[in-house]
Formats: structure tokens, sequence, C-alpha cells
């Protein structure tokens, strides 16, 4: 009984770790969609505050300066909720942690993944504090990203664990490993989304198919995909080109070709197998809300509802191809345990 119980227990945690690690990701993407990155310009306090209320004369003088600068009430309010959860999140990664270390004789697992998400979290509260004392340092913005995508990926799975579902038929094993490059294409475009993102290059091309007009518009894709340099900066220092914002632009968009060519013949492959029907259906219907969502973005210029549920979207297909994953890799364990 007090086995179960535990159990229970441990799987409501992982449970509410998971949701909780999904929604922080799309308020990540709220704040930076709505330059509030900066609303409190230290780490990890708010102008040494618990609180942007013990700090709203400094806000103020930060507002008289800079009427339309990063620092405003709101967006300090909005920044310290984003690492009032992220503190949250990791505090029940601990636990979880915890209690997989406590009671691994009684759980059917090892509490190494647990521990690698522990060191994953931790990470990221690092990349957290840099996306901050750093400026919002395009290259740091997009790890800080691509940390919380892990995240999720590291969640899901422990969260995979704690669940039954159909049986998956071995004749779909060998899809395992198209499924892991298609997770690893995901991880690819994520990325080039969080550089569109934090270069502001949302908005580089205005219209669908062409890019301004043109098939292969004149893009600077050596100073647009420069890795160490500031916010809205060349390497030199000198202001970002139009041109470098329409590389980033079109980079990302095209590759999304890619994953909606790759992704969805994969996923509709996949459907045939009742053991992965659900996260394949997932997975294509992920893909039409991303090409509504992204399409959406440009011909309505970046409303924010639609960019962060655009963020949600990749969120969610790195979810579902992670589940898909599990399956398959579990169904592998288990017909080698029952052949052994």
């Amino acid at each position: 009984m007090l086995e179960t119980l535990t159990s229970k227990r441990y799987r409501r945690i992982v449970f509410l770790t998971w949701f909780l690690t999904l929604d922080l990701i799309m308020f990540g993407a709220f704040v930076r969609l709505t330059d509030s990155g900066l609303g409190c310009p230290d780490w990890p306090g708010c102008y040494g505050s618990v609180t942007p209320i013990g700090a709203l004369d400094s806000i103020r003088q930060a507002v008289q300066v800079m009427p339309d600068g990063p620092v405003t009430l709101p967006k300090a309010w909005i920044e310290m909720i984003h690492r009032y959860v992220g503190a949250l999140l990791g505090f029940l990664i601990i636990i979880i942690s915890w209690m997989a270390w406590r009671h691994r004789n009684k759980f059917e697992y090892s509490p190494k993944l647990a521990f690698v998400t522990l060191a994953a979290v931790c990470l990221q509260g690092a990349f957290g504090a840099w996306t901050v004392t750093m400026k919002l340092m395009p290259l740091i913005v997009t790890a800080h990203l691509l940390g919380g995508i892990s995240l999720l990926a590291l969640m899901t799975w422990l969260a995979a664990r704690e669940r039954a579902y159909p049986a998956v038929l071995l004749a779909s094993l060998r899809f395992k490993p198209w499924v892991a490059v298609g997770l690893a294409l995901l991880f690819v475009q994520i990325a080039l989304g969080g550089w569109v993102s934090t270069n502001y290059a949302a908005l580089a091309c205005m219209d669908f198919p062409t890019c301004n007009g043109s098939w292969l518009p004149p893009m600077d894709l050596k100073n647009g995909f420069s890795l160490i340099r500031g916010l809205g900066e060349m390497p030199g220092g000198e202001m970002i080109s139009q041109t470098a914002l329409t590389g980033i632009h079109w980079v990302h968009r095209n590759f999304a070709f890619v994953i909606f060519a790759f992704m969805g013949l994969l996923s509709w492959r996949l459907m045939k197998d009742p053991g992965l029907r659900g996260p394949a259906h997932l997975v294509l219907a992920l893909l039409v809300a991303q090409l509504f969502t992204g399409l959406t973005t440009i011909f309505f210029q970046w409303p924010l509802l639609i960019a962060v549920l655009h963020n949600g979207g990749a969120a969610g297909l790195v979810l579902a191809t992670v589940t898909l994953l599990f399956r398959l890799g579990h169904t592998a364990r288990t017909a080698v345990g029952v052949q052994g």
C-alpha cells in the first residue's frame, strides 16, 4: 500500500512538473515577445528586491530616463512572474530527483534520468541569469530557448514512463532512427525560430510564398548568422542590416518546409500502428497549426497571441515526437527482453 501511494504521489508530481514546463516555455515566449526580458535588469531580484513592489522608485526613474525603454512596471511583473514559476519548476524537479533516489528500489527504473533533468534545470537557470546580465544577447536567448525545449523533452520522457499505452507493433521499430532524426530536425528548426525571434526578424519578409517579392531575395547570411554579437548589432557593433534580417527569416521559413515534409510523411506512416496513432495524429495536427500560425504571423504582422501559440506548437511537436521515440524504444527493450 505504501509503495502504491508513493508511486501515485511521484506520478502526480511528474505530470504537474511536465505541464508546468510546457506552460513556462509558452510564458517565456510571452516574455520575449513583449520585450520584457529586461523588465528587471538585474538577477535574481528586481533592483535588489524580491518583487517589483520594492523596486517602484527604481522602475519610475528608469521610465523617466527612457519612457519607451525595456523597463516598465508591467514588464517588470512579467519578467518576475517568469522567474517565480521557473523557481517553482526547479523546486519540483528537486522533489522528483529526491523521490526517485529515495525510492529507487521500489520503482522499476533508475533515478538517473531524474538527476539529468535536475542538472538541465540548473543549467537553464544559469542561462536565464545570463540572458539578463548579457542584455538579451541573441546567442544566449536562443540557447535559453533550446534549454527549455530540452527540459520539456526530458520531462516528457519522465512522464511517459508513468502511464500505460497500447502495444507498439514490432514492425514499427524500423522507424525509430527516423523519429530520432525528426527530433534532431525539430531542434534545428526551433533554434532557427529562436534566432528569428531574438533578432526581431519575424517581419523581415512580408509576403508568402515569396520573400519581399522574390524567391531568393538579397540576403546577408554571414552577418545574420554571426553568433557572437549583441542584440540588434553586427559583429562590428553597427546596427544589423535588413538583408541580414531577411536571411535569418528566409532560412527559418524554408527549413520549415523540410520539417513539414519529413515529419508529415513519417507521422502518416506511423499512424498505421495503433500504439503510435495518438502522438502521430498530434504531430500532423500541430504541423498544420504551425503552418497556420506562421502565415498568420506574417499576414497580420506578428499578433502576440498567435506568436505565443506558434512557440507552443513547436514545443508540442517536440513533446509528441519524444513520446513516439519513447514508445518505440520501450517496445524495442521489451522485445529484447522477451527474446532473451
